[in-house]
């Protein structure tokens, strides 16, 4: 296997993240209409940690919390629960027009009523992410971190976390961990910035050993303009991704394993749902099946997070893309914008298409 894992780690998987709560309706309902919401403490890079997590490593999220905040101790009370330790710098409140912690509205959709996403950032505090917040020589060093998870939704927020995540990625090779990097363009964060973290992307990315993202997400992060399209049946997008993968290969050596997931919306509750993954120079497709949704939102972090428990936890490059399928489609069937599975049989059990009754 390319990657080399460390012997020692007390961290399967850490993260630099602007940790915030989520509000979804209940019983499927639109936001506009519902009057009942169900709260979770969230973020993107949190979800991928939450498959180790629930399978007996614990994690560490790298953020930052509103001093004196109910929400900053609900936050802190559900990454206890989820076996995920954090550290981060406490900021005073400053008043009611100062930092606080982000709110993420949506709904799950129904049927032909897609999910609708409503991001209400301002004045987050995990803006102002600085490692100079954290013990980097303890955390890398003295204990131990498998593998940094970085995501583009982080590294894009602000001038400040993108310096940062540069940083940790930058020490966490120093220090024999892995880096992974989930590409995850969002055209709201890059607006205005888009030279300067095209440069920012390209310096992750050169620290990467794995690298998760589609075709739009090379393009747009890292400059690719891949090869024409060789049409849109899934065939060609396979053919077309693998092309460009050989392009990313050429200018991002250090990586060695390439994934992202091929989704076909149905309708919100049903999804066709596959993935491609590129390890050891061998290509692992798992084409696209049906599976039902619950709430979408998370699929990808799920898919990124099996990935790396598969890997951390030393699986065949032929198993990954498993845990990985398995793990982005537990998420989809979640309430939850995460995957918490009870054990590997489960995930495994869900890829193969097993549902039947466990007494």
């Amino acid at each position: 296997m390319d990657l080399v894992i460390k012997n020692d780690f007390k961290y399967a998987v850490a993260c630099p993240t602007s940790m915030g709560v989520r509000i979804t309706p209940v019983d499927r309902m639109a936001v506009q209409n519902s009057n009942m919401f169900y709260l979770q403490s969230t973020s993107a890079e949190t979800n991928v940690l939450n498959v180790s997590s629930s399978l007996g490593h614990e994690c560490l999220a790298l953020t930052r919390f509103v001093k004196g905040s109910p929400i900053a101790e609900f936050i802190k009370r559900e990454l206890r629960k989820r076996n995920i330790a954090y550290e981060g710098a406490e900021e005073a409140p400053d008043g009611p027009w100062g930092v606080r912690h982000q709110f993420n509205i949506a709904d799950s959709g129904f049927g032909l009523r897609a999910a609708r996403v409503w991001n209400d950032r301002a004045g987050e505090v995990g803006r102002n992410l600085d490692i100079n917040d954290y013990d980097v020589p303890r955390i890398f060093g003295e204990e131990g971190v498998a593998v940094l998870h970085i995501s583009g939704l982080i590294a894009a927020m602000s001038e400040k976390t993108t310096k940062t995540c540069i940083e940790l990625a930058q020490a966490a090779r120093q220090y024999g961990t892995l880096v992974s990097f989930d590409l995850n363009y969002r055209a709201t964060f890059w607006k205005g910035r888009e030279e300067e973290l095209r440069d920012a992307f390209s310096r992750i990315a050169s620290c990467a050993d794995i690298l998760v993202g589609n075709e739009e997400d090379f393009q747009l992060c890292l400059g690719f303009k891949g090869p024409e399209a060789g049409g849109k049946d899934l065939d060609a997008k396979i053919d077309h991704f693998k092309a460009m993968i050989g392009e990313v290969k050429e200018r991002y050596p250090n990586a060695s394993v390439f994934a992202t997931t091929l989704r076909e919306v149905i309708s919100a509750n049903l999804n066709n749902w596959g993935a491609i993954l590129l390890a050891e120079d061998e290509w692992y497709v798992e084409e696209p099946r049906p599976i039902d949704i619950l709430d979408r939102i998370g699929g990808g972090d799920g898919f990124t997070g099996g990935l790396l428990y598969a890997i951390i936890s030393g699986k065949d490059p032929e198993d990954w893309i498993k845990f990985a399928w398995a793990a982005g489609a537990m998420a989809a069937g979640s309430l939850n914008d995460y995957a918490e599975p009870a054990d590997e049989k489960q995930l495994l059990d869900i890829y193969a298409g097993n549902a039947r009754v466990q007494r």
